[in-house]
């Protein structure tokens, strides 16, 4: 029945119908969802299929959620660009910077990340919700949830309670440093790059925002290629390596196509992003933050954390030296937001660590 209408659809117009509502962008993520969970619920038993299985997930999860944090300024200041170039941009940096580490470092795509104490051994073994856990961070990110991955995926795998800790140090200093240089930074120059910036940018920002959105994601892939590796051997083969980044590739060219996910939001509220020459600046500080870490320790870490705690300074400081988009009261309210949703997902990720993994569960829960 046609509910504007009230007549009955023929056979034809209801399998339209049907069809239009599949091919949405919410029919699809419930087809995903759907799909994900008989294959988590069907292979988690057989190791060999199962990591493949996992990988693929988190894969696909980590694209449409991890990604924005570097990718978000790029493509909210790129719309105008075919999505096929940016995919070609951002999978070529990806296919370089995984090649180049898989060379150097024996076969491991982590840049090292994986080797650290409690992530070396790869799972001969898994549970149903260690391959399931991607598919709570894609409902998470539906929600616009800024999730960090890393607590999520890999302290379901942690060997050692004190992992899961240094980790969560480490991720939480990384948030107060991006916070309080961006505070300073916009607080301080935030009128005069606002008074920089206006009319169109000369020729010298695209190609600048461009080299700074490229710096940013092979610094970032560094960091995070460990949150989709952890289902995986800890030294791939070439057969395995040429699996891998064809399936991150391909799921780079579906998040362009579309735009972004829904986090993306995340990203469009905040004042500026689409100027080519605040994405520049955003992206390079954010580079090097996430490039400091890099070398300070091979410790996993959550770059949700610091991207997060950079656009809430930014925002502040834009906002005290009354040169962004919003009064004080609404960017307090964007920051308690963006940080209640973080916190959210990292209690989700502690409660999900805690059901999987016994070690979590020990560290977490008993004496």
């Amino acid at each position: 029945m046609d509910s504007e209408s009230g007549t009955a659809l023929t056979p034809q117009q209801w399998v339209s119908a049907a069809l239009s509502s599949l091919l949405s962008k919410e029919g699809w993520f419930l087809v995903i969802l759907t799909v994900g969970a008989l294959l988590a619920g069907s292979t988690f038993h057989i190791p060999g299929v199962a990591m493949w299985v996992g990988f693929a997930l988190a894969g696909y999860s980590a694209v449409a959620n991890d990604s924005i944090q570097t990718l978000g300024t790029f493509i909210a200041s790129n719309r105008h660009r075919p999505w096929w170039l940016l995919w070609l941009f951002v999978g070529g940096i990806f296919v370089v910077t995984m090649t180049w580490g898989w060379m150097t470092h024996g076969g491991d795509v982590s840049y090292g990340r994986l080797t650290s104490k409690g992530f070396d051994q790869a799972p001969t073994s898994f549970h149903f919700l260690q391959i399931a856990a991607p598919l709570f961070l894609m409902v998470l990110t539906r929600l616009r949830m800024p999730v960090s991955t890393t607590f999520l995926l890999l302290s379901s795998f942690a060997t050692s309670g004190k992992s899961l800790t240094a980790m969560a140090a480490k991720s939480l200093s990384g948030y107060v440093l991006a916070f309080g240089l961006a505070l300073a930074l916009w607080m301080l120059l935030g009128k005069r790059m606002k008074e920089a910036f206006q009319g169109p940018p000369g020729r010298g920002w695209v190609p600048a925002q461009w080299l700074t959105s490229g710096f940013l994601w092979s610094v970032w892939l560094q960091q995070d290629a460990a949150n989709i590796a952890v289902y995986l051997p800890r030294q791939l083969d070439v057969g395995q390596f040429a699996l891998f980044t064809a399936g991150i590739f391909a799921g780079l060219g579906l998040l362009l196509a579309q735009g972004g996910d829904r986090i993306q939001e995340v990203v469009d509220e905040k004042s500026g992003v689409t100027d080519v020459r605040s994405a520049t600046v955003i992206d390079l500080l954010y580079g090097v933050i996430l490039y400091v870490f890099k070398i300070w320790s091979k410790i996993p870490m959550s770059t949700t954390w610091v991207f997060i705690g950079l656009l809430s300074g930014r925002e502040l400081g834009m906002s005290l030296s009354r040169s962004g988009d919003h009064d004080l009261r609404s960017v307090t309210v964007l920051i308690l937001r963006d940080l209640a949703r973080v916190t959210v997902g990292f209690l989700v990720s502690l409660i999900l660590a805690a059901i999987i993994n016994p070690t979590i569960r020990q560290g977490l829960f008993e004496p």
